[in-house]
């Protein structure tokens, strides 16, 4: 079971401050973090998968301070991320894909077909993965990162290109994925998604935290109706 502690994290582009004094604790379970546009919410999804360097704070895993560790050092102790903007190999196959993220970890590629059957997309293994749609696209982005074996699993808007029922079914895949002692966190705007599948929410606007607790607390929050919510 992995727990991730930001403390004091700052990141400064020049005089703009895109995340101010951050602190926080990520315990395994399903970590929502939502916030305006603009927040810093992916910002700090950078700090903590080791693209970007804060200017003050640190980052511990499992009380191991990371701070310092690039991105490849973070990925062999459990970090997975998936990205916003899709990344995947587009001129491969979708197995190939995830074939790929399990050499890089040395583990078996007979280990693909029945990650991407956890994920759903199973029908489009064949398939180049450039053709697929969006939704399957992230998913196959998820099967990517699971191929490593994270402890620690940052999704950035992993809902998007969705449909209602995929999306259930996703948010029934990340509590499992809780529940074999991950701690899985998402940048998401799919309120229900988070409200509905996430134990915790840390609230971001204009880069400084303000508010963490169950959903239903952050729901209730007036200072989040006003920034977020509606």
């Amino acid at each position: 079971m992995s727990t991730l502690r930001l403390e004091g994290v700052t990141v400064r582009f020049g005089q703009v401050t895109a995340v101010d004094d951050v602190s926080l604790v990520v315990e395994p379970g399903v970590t929502g973090l939502i916030g305006p546009n603009g927040a810093g919410k992916t910002t700090l999804f950078d700090v903590v998968s080791g693209l970007r360097r804060p200017s003050a704070g640190r980052v511990l895993l499992d009380d191991e301070d990371i701070t310092a560790k690039g991105p490849h050092q973070r990925s062999r102790l459990g970090v997975a991320r998936t990205f916003q903007r899709l990344e995947v190999f587009g001129s491969l196959t979708v197995w190939e894909n995830v074939v790929v993220a399990l050499e890089s970890r040395r583990r078996s590629p007979d280990l693909a077909a029945g990650l991407l059957e956890r994920v759903g997309i199973a029908e489009f293994s064949a398939k180049q993965a450039d053709t697929v749609p969006t939704g399957a696209a992230r998913l196959l982005e998820l099967a990517r990162a699971l191929a490593t074996d994270p402890r620690l699993l940052l999704l950035d808007e992993p809902s998007s290109g969705l449909d209602r029922a995929e999306t259930g079914a996703f948010g029934a895949l990340l509590r499992e994925l809780s529940a074999e002692g991950r701690s899985v966190v998402l940048v998401e705007h799919d309120m229900d998604l988070v409200m509905g599948y996430c134990d915790t929410v840390h609230v971001l606007t204009l880069g400084r935290l303000l508010v963490s607790g169950t959903p239903a607390a952050v729901r209730a929050h007036e200072g989040v109706r006003e920034a977020y919510l509606g």
